[in-house]
């Protein structure tokens, strides 16, 4: 009996996502948690592999909207929930899901696909490149300081319970997505994720607790994070595990970061999936005690090229003829002129000299502006045809802030 891949139907998604869950390591989450899930599933946009009654492949997509540099919001297929069963490796199952999907997304006007990997290695064949990174930290609070910026004594910071706050943490967030490339707007329902706090996942941390940042009646910022507690011979060791942290400006991001390192009964922060250029590593005074680790973050796949590349601005004027190829998605392979600047930028086929090659992975890596063309350049996985387009293509695809996605879906 043969596979049957189909979109995914209401009755059918307990075990389609007991297979997804079978195939992460087969541990439950909480009833709460996937009852959520359940609710964000959009069915219409997942699909399954059945062989038989058995689910054995698993994927879907979020409707996304992400931010680019100059500020837009682009339509983006929010890749996730991606499993084959152990039983049916190399069979062709993801190649299959992947081929039907990006038509899918393609068929929706949806320029671009993106997605968090649990290993890098997988998407790349796909078309996938490496847009954004994050960073982790562990700092050691007994050794490092703060300078703080000027208004940070004018920061008013309160407890509040998350649930009580979470549309003004909501209202924070929002305000920030189109300052960063990579950020997603959330969709409605997505901001009960951050409620989520059952005991099984806390590792003996304490229930999430918050703490907002108000200036003249308004909140500007915010933390959410846990303490876990630990004691050594000479005293107290706990750790604060940060959640997520937001703020509108440097005296409200000041005013979270001192009240983090002044925690009681604590000697140590975690913190992950930050930005990479985050401000507080330019107030700490001993960045190496932070401990810093950068992993990949957002995978950027191009599904139409064109649509793309005119979507976004560039931070100087380019005018480049973009040699692409694209063996997955061959409708993107060919010769294309992108024209563009601060202002809006346009991108058709054509067929004049090609000035760059390069491929679509390449091409979804530099899309954001945290991935240099001049570095891939340098390993080889770009080729300057025309003396001096390198540069200028390097320097245009470029943003004045790192990207950053700041939660995985």
């Amino acid at each position: 009996m043969g596979t049957d891949l189909r979109v995914l139907r209401q009755d059918d998604w307990e075990e389609w996502y007991d297979n997804l869950i079978r195939a992460f390591g087969g541990v439950p989450e909480s009833a709460e948690e996937r009852e959520l899930f359940r609710q964000l599933t959009e069915h219409e946009r997942s699909i399954g592999v059945w062989d038989g009654e058995r689910c054995v492949g698993t994927a879907g997509a979020f409707s996304f909207r992400v931010t680019v540099p100059g500020g837009a919001a682009v339509p983006a297929a929010g890749v996730t929930m991606v499993s084959v069963a152990a039983t049916h490796r190399r069979r062709g199952v993801l190649t299959s899901m992947m081929r039907r999907q990006l038509d899918d997304v393609r068929s929706w006007g949806e320029p671009l696909a993106v997605l968090t990997a649990s290993e890098p290695v997988i998407y790349g064949r796909f078309g996938y490149g490496v847009g954004t990174y994050n960073l982790n930290a562990d700092i050691d609070t007994t050794r490092v300081r703060l300078s703080l910026p000027a208004g940070t004594d004018d920061v008013r910071l309160r407890y509040a319970a998350p649930a009580e706050v979470l549309d003004a943490c909501e209202s924070v967030y929002a305000r920030l997505v189109p300052r960063r490339p990579g950020m997603v707007a959330r969709i409605p329902g997505w901001e009960r994720l951050w409620l989520l706090d059952p005991e099984s996942e806390r590792d003996g941390a304490s229930p999430l607790q918050c703490v907002v940042a108000e200036r003249d009646g308004e909140v500007v910022g915010f933390v959410r994070y846990r303490v876990k507690a630990d004691w050594e011979p000479a005293g107290p060791r706990g750790t604060v595990i940060v959640s997520d942290l937001e703020a509108l400006d440097p005296a409200a991001h000041g005013a979270l970061w001192r009240f983090l390192f002044d925690l009681d009964l604590t000697s140590r922060i975690d913190i992950r999936r930050r930005p990479v250029d985050e401000a507080w590593q330019y107030l700490v005074s001993d960045v190496r005690r932070c401990s810093l680790l950068v992993r990949d973050s957002l995978h950027v796949r191009l599904v139409d090229v064109g649509a793309a590349l005119a979507a976004r601005t560039y931070q100087t004027p380019v005018d480049v003829v973009l040699e692409v190829e694209d063996s997955f998605c061959p409708w993107n392979t060919g010769r294309w002129r992108l024209s563009g600047d601060t202002k809006g930028a346009s991108c058709e086929r054509t067929t004049d000299p090609a000035d760059l090659a390069l491929s679509v992975r390449e091409l979804g890596a530099a899309y954001l502006g945290g991935v240099s063309l001049a570095s891939l350049a340098g390993a080889g996985l770009v080729r300057e045809l025309r003396q001096g387009a390198l540069a200028e293509a390097a320097v245009g695809f470029g943003s004045a802030v790192a990207p950053w996605l700041p939660h995985g879906f």
